[in-house]
């Protein structure tokens, strides 16, 4: 797997899963709604922590920084 998120890409999504996750904690967003979001927030985190977004290869986007 190659990497293709950038840090500020990386940064990004793991302030929005925090964020997500403190709203649905605080229950300011719940139900269908905040399960939806919840498990968005652990794709986010989970794609932040391995570099790597899938959806990013079919259009060939990479925001990592060129050597």
């Amino acid at each position: 797997m190659k990497k293709n998120l950038g840090s500020i890409d990386r940064i990004v999504r793991l302030v929005l899963a925090g964020g997500i996750a403190g709203l649905f904690l605080a229950n300011i967003i719940s139900g269908t709604l905040g399960i939806i979001l919840l498990a968005l927030a652990g794709i986010f985190l989970l794609t932040s922590l391995v570099s790597f977004c899938p959806l990013y290869l079919p259009f060939g986007i990479s925001t990592c920084k060129k050597d």
